[in-house]
């Protein structure tokens, strides 16, 4: 156990709690938002730990990925139970997440990567809208934007429609930037 997997272990760890006093009709909301944004650092912390102690590994990163798309999820379908947003959006966002993890286990298998030096992607716009660090880093923004407003606006109505917006930028990002893997993906399946 490293540092950079102790807190992407802590980081996931604190956001079932927040789930937990999210569904128990819990309504700290400040709390919850600050509790929302310390899990995303935990994204952004871990990372950057790894690549500086020389301690990224295989593991580390498939734990990474992991725990963000069962954060990212479980956010979703949080706020979908509670009727904060429509359950449409968790319903694309765990099929996507479904899908693209799919094909990028076959990636995987043949020593390629969702992002990086290896990154599955061939063409120069998927490239762009899936791996590049502008897309990853904007797409990612604005998740932390949506769950983070998301909360807020339980305690400040007239943040809802600014939410709203983000959650659909968000699905909009979610859907554009899985696209391009789902098509360059049907290679994989030609092959086996």
């Amino acid at each position: 156990m490293n540092w950079p997997n102790f807190i992407t272990i802590a980081r996931t760890v604190l956001a079932f709690i927040v789930f937990g006093l999210l569904l128990n009709g819990g309504q700290q909301y400040y709390l919850y938002f600050v509790l929302t944004l310390v899990v995303i650092a935990g994204d952004y912390l871990d990372g950057q730990l790894a690549r500086s102690l020389k301690q990224a590994s295989v593991t580390g990163a498939w734990l990474d990925i992991a725990a963000d798309r069962l954060i990212e999820i479980c956010y979703w379908v949080v706020f979908a139970c509670l009727h904060w947003i429509s359950p449409w959006i968790a319903i694309i966002f765990i099929t996507r997440g479904i899908l693209v993890d799919g094909i990028r286990s076959f990636a995987q298998a043949e020593g390629l990567t969702a992002f990086g030096e290896k990154t599955m992607m061939n063409s120069g716009l998927g490239k762009f809208l899936v791996a590049s660090r502008f897309s990853r880093v904007s797409y990612a923004v604005c998740k932390a934007a949506a769950f983070g407003l998301i909360i807020l606006a339980q305690t400040k109505p007239e943040l809802n429609l600014i939410a709203q917006i983000l959650v659909y930028m968000a699905t909009f990002f979610c859907l554009i930037r899985g696209i391009p893997v789902l098509i360059e993906g049907v290679r994989f399946f030609k092959q086996n």
